[in-house]
C-alpha cells in the first residue's frame, strides 16, 4: 500500500511482482508505483511482507523500517550497502521520516521468515503519525493492548489472506477485524490484505475467502464500530483524507 501525510510517501510491505513462490496474482496489474517513496515499512520477516526482490525493484535510495535483526537478511541478499538505509524497530520505538513520525506496535503474529529459516524477530505494526494517525496492522490477530492504539484517523485492516488454509492464528478475518476496528476507534477503516494473491491452482476452492472478506468486514464493521466510515477499496484506488476544519 501507498501511504501519504505531510508530504512524506510510504510503501508498506511491498510485493511488486505476479508471482510469489505458489502464490498468483489474481486481481489487479501488475503495481507501478507512482514515484519513489521516502520509507518502505515491513512489518515482519514472512516473505509474503518482506520481498526481496521486490524491495530490489523499488526506486529510489529509500528508507528501510524493519523489525529489529532484520538487517542482515537484507544486506545478505542485496548487499551491504543497502544497510544504512535499514532503520530497525521494536513494538514501543519510533522514528521520523520528515514531518511524520512511525511507531512501531505490537502484532500478535509469528515473527520467523519461515520454517525453513532460524531467522526469527518481531512481528509488529505501524503507527503513522503527520497531520492524521494512521494504523496498519500488518499481520495480526487480536491482542491485549489493541485499543490503546486509537483514537486514530484511519485504521487500514487486515481482514484475510492468501489462501483458503491459511487459518486465523496470527491473523484477522472479518469478524475479528470489526471488533479490531471497534477497539481502536478510527475515523475511517479500509480493509486490506484479502483479494489479490491466491495459490496456483486453487482459483475455484473458496473462492468467497478471496472475494468477500472486504464487503463482509464494512457489514459487521457498520455495526461493531458505528462512527466509523468504512471505505472498501479495489486494487489502485485512492481513499483521501480531507484535515479536519
Amino acid at each position: 500500500m501507498w501511504l501519504a501525510d505531510s508530504g512524506v510517501r510510504m510503501l508498506t510491505d511491498p510485493v511488486l511482482t505476479d508471482r510469489l513462490l505458489h502464490l498468483r496474482r489474481m486481481a489487479g496489474p501488475t503495481p507501478e508505483l507512482p514515484g519513489a517513496p521516502d520509507a518502505v515499512l515491513l512489518s515482519h520477516l514472512h516473505a509474503d511482507h518482506f520481498h526481496l526482490p521486490s524491495l530490489r525493484a523499488v526506486p529510489g535510495e529509500p528508507l528501510l523500517i524493519l523489525p529489529r535483526g532484520a538487517t542482515g537478511l537484507v544486506t545478505k541478499s542485496l548487499g551491504q550497502r543497502w544497510a544504512r538505509r535499514c532503520v530497525e524497530l521494536e513494538p514501543g520505538e519510533e522514528t521520523t521520516v520528515g514531518a511524520v513520525t512511525v511507531r512501531a506496535v505490537p502484532a500478535a503474529h509469528d515473527g520467523g521468515r519461515g520454517p525453513w529459516s532460524r531467522l526469527r524477530s518481531t512481528a509488529m505494526g505501524f503507527v503513522v503519525e503527520g497531520a492524521a494517525r494512521t494504523w496498519y496492522g500488518g499481520d495480526t490477530g487480536l491482542f491485549d493492548g489493541m485499543s490503546s492504539l486509537g483514537p486514530l484517523d484511519l485504521a487500514l485492516v487486515p481482514v484475510g489472506g492468501w489462501g483458503p488454509t491459511l487459518g486465523a492464528h496470527g491473523h484477522l478475518d472479518p469478524v475479528d477485524g470489526a471488533e479490531a476496528l471497534r477497539r481502536v476507534k478510527a475515523a475511517w477503516a479500509v480493509p486490506v490484505h484479502y483479494g489479490t494473491f491466491w495459490p496456483v491452482g486453487l482459483a475455484r476452492v473458496r473462492p468467497h475467502m478471496f472475494h468477500e472478506p472486504g464487503t463482509e468486514f464494512a457489514r459487521l464493521a457498520a455495526m461493531a464500530a458505528p462512527d466509523t466510515r468504512i471505505r472498501v477499496l479495489s486494487q489502485g484506488q485512492t481513499l483521501r483524507l480531507e484535515p479536519a476544519p
